[in-house]
């Protein structure tokens, strides 16, 4: 069913030396800011006072166990908690300098700049050019040989355009579960969103499809902040510049990935990192 949418492991991991030095580099205004962030469902509150940065063009990795917050966070990025009785964030979450906590914000305009991709792949019951088109649509104004090349842009920048090219017909939902995932991010992307959210993207998947979105992760972050949730300890070492370690509802620290992962400074992170709980 389509939906409705309105347009407007013990060890501490070695990052790469090239990797490390991106992470050190500054990267002008942040793109997102989050000041004094909690977050409550009903009368239980799951995020507390969280504050941070995160600048443009890199990708931000959160690690955790499970129920530490992680996923939460990333869904008050698109105020997609808002689908949901009593829930609510109080704080200020600011994406390009504007609050999008604010009681005007456009919640569907907020959805076309913040893009997200889920852990079990989701193409629409439509072929892949509609699939990657459907959003490019809504927002009208885009038509014949412009919609072409937003779709074919798309689908070479989530590394799967030669493998579909000849198949934009077939249905989204006939491609392997790692053409899949790669086939929301095109989806997700075309749009030209501000911000690009994932959320365990490559639980459900191959370790060679796993590769593939990794590798296009990458490519990736040459044109947006990218923010991913992740369990698996060694993606979050090989793909993100920063990376932020959760616990409980709270941020317990964030910082370049290279130094999170070889010497952090909270205990508990180190402790998580090595095996000893999580």
């Amino acid at each position: 069913m389509i939906p409705s949418i309105k347009a407007p492991k013990h060890l501490k991991m070695r990052v790469p030396e090239a990797m490390a030095a991106e992470s050190a580099q500054e990267s002008g205004p942040p793109k997102i800011e989050i000041r004094g962030l909690n977050f409550f469902y009903g009368d239980v509150q799951s995020l507390h006072d969280i504050n941070m940065s995160l600048a443009d063009r890199s990708i931000t990795a959160f690690i955790g166990p499970s129920g530490c917050g992680k996923s939460t966070l990333l869904r008050v990025l698109n105020r997609m908690y808002a689908l949901y009785p009593r829930q609510r964030a109080e704080g200020e979450v600011l994406i390009g300098g504007r609050d999008i906590l604010g009681p005007t914000v456009d919640v569907a305009e907020l959805r076309y700049r913040v893009g997200m991709v889920f852990q079990k792949p989701t193409p629409f019951p439509m072929s892949v050019f509609d699939n990657v088109a459907f959003g490019l649509r809504l927002v009208g104004g885009i038509r014949g040989a412009d919609l072409k090349a937003r779709v074919e842009s798309a689908l070479r920048d989530a590394a799967i355009w030669d493998e579909v090219k000849d198949k934009l017909s077939a249905d989204g939902r006939s491609l392997s579960g790692g053409q899949q995932q790669r086939l929301c991010v095109a989806r997700a992307i075309a749009v030209q969103p501000d911000v690009l959210l994932l959320d365990e993207p490559t639980a459900a998947l191959d370790p060679i499809s796993t590769l593939r979105v990794e590798e296009t992760l990458q490519a990736l972050r040459e044109k947006y902040c990218i923010v991913v949730v992740t369990h698996n300890l060694q993606q979050a070492a090989r793909v993100s510049n920063v990376t932020g370690f959760m616990f409980m509802g709270e941020l317990v620290e964030i910082g370049p990935s290279n130094q999170i992962f070889t010497s952090p400074k909270d205990r508990r992170t180190d402790d998580y990192i090595t095996g000893r709980f999580g």
